[in-house]
């Protein structure tokens, strides 16, 4: 695409500008910068460049080629499984599904060696909600089209209970509490989320479990599922989980590959026999050696 930037346009991001004109996605304009082929007046910029009115703004971007799913025999931790779901227990460190940058070793991968088939979208094949690579914990994923639609409306119904254990940094000055913050992508940083006015509703139920050494264990009730909404929200609060790669720091004396957050619970009526199911799983190993580094 080439395009002259106009009045309306300049202060706007380069990226912006030629997504808006192009529709392709920020991640395949991203793409398209590193290599050079996004130009402002002859010269390649970066996505985050200024554009003024009257710059000549040329982009040459390439769609990726479609993801190809392959079951893998992966070894899983399977919590209950019947001819409808399946509930796993995910270790921290697996992407739960392929995506450009992670086409193999993940929780799909692994399912679709398990089961044969799963019903839905390739790339996210049975999946009724997902965690983030390195949150371990409780899945449920479904093996039916019926039972991938009965969930999906649960899960926005907001009819299916997830609750986590994670560490933060600090002690939050109340107990418990609410965080109601909208979340949505980071306009500086396309890897990180924040809460923003335009972003999607995000509630956060929060519970101080237990006091650790200028640290805390805290309980987590999700009304919402966004990205990263617990790493957002008690970033925005000012303890950052720990161990958080993104949205606090890193510290070597821990084994966790990065934040230090666990699936603990999962609840939800079961889609064909209506009976009321629930699930438990304890912190990984990992997460019980870090939280007793910031006991001592």
């Amino acid at each position: 695409m080439r395009t002259v930037v106009t009045p309306d346009e300049a202060g706007k991001r380069a990226d912006l500008v030629v997504a808006h004109h192009s529709g392709f996605s920020r991640a395949l304009i991203a793409d398209a910068a590193r290599r050079g082929d996004v130009r402002v007046n002859g010269a390649a910029v970066k996505g985050s460049h200024v554009l003024a009115a009257g710059d000549v703004l040329e982009a040459h971007v390439e769609a990726r080629a479609p993801l190809r799913v392959e079951p893998e025999a992966i070894d899983l931790t399977i919590v209950y499984e019947d001819d409808d779901v399946i509930v796993v227990d995910k270790p921290a460190g697996m992407v739960t599904h392929p995506a450009h940058g992670a086409t193999s070793g993940t929780l799909v991968n692994a399912l679709l060696a398990h089961t044969g088939s799963l019903p839905g979208d390739a790339v996210r094949a049975g999946l009724v909600h997902r965690l983030d690579r390195d949150t371990s914990g409780l899945l449920v994923v479904a093996k039916t089209q019926q039972a991938l639609s009965a969930l999906g409306k649960a899960m926005k119904a907001r009819r299916i209970s997830r609750e986590y254990l994670g560490l933060v940094a600090g002690i939050p000055q109340h107990p418990k509490g609410t965080i109601d913050g909208a979340v949505g992508r980071d306009p500086h940083n396309r890897l990180k989320y924040t809460i923003t006015a335009d972003g999607k509703p995000a509630v956060t139920h929060y519970e101080v479990r237990e006091r650790l050494r200028n640290a805390a264990e805290v309980a987590f009730r999700l009304e919402t599922g966004r990205t990263h909404q617990i790493r957002v929200h008690m970033a925005a609060l000012g303890h950052p989980l720990v161990n958080d790669p993104i949205y606090g720091k890193t510290d070597p004396r821990f084994e966790l590959p990065g934040q230090a957050l666990h699936a603990s619970r999962l609840a939800f009526r079961h889609p064909r026999t209506r009976r009321d199911l629930e699930f438990h799983s304890d912190p990984p190993p990992e997460y019980r050696s870090a939280k007793a580094l910031l006991s001592s």
